[in-house]
C-alpha cells in the first residue's frame, strides 16, 4: 500500500484520479485499496463539486 497526499482542490483531486484510474487501475475499489483511500469519503468530496463515478468508463464525470 502506498501513502499518498491527494489533492485537497476538487478539480486538481478529479484530474489525478482519473489520471490514475486511466493509466494504472481497472475500477475505483482497486485505487482505492492499493492507495489506502477511503472510497466513500473519496466519492463525497467528488460528489460536493459535481462529480459522480461512472463504473463504466472507470472514471468520475
Amino acid at each position: 500500500m502506498e501513502n499518498v497526499c491527494l489533492p485537497e482542490d476538487p478539480f486538481m483531486l478529479l484530474s489525478f484520479i482519473n489520471m490514475k484510474l486511466r493509466d494504472c487501475y481497472d475500477s475505483l475499489d482497486q485505487l482505492c485499496e492499493d492507495l489506502n483511500i477511503d472510497r466513500h469519503t473519496l466519492e463525497e468530496k467528488l460528489k460536493s463539486a459535481g462529480f459522480e463515478y461512472d463504473i463504466k468508463q472507470n472514471k468520475f464525470w
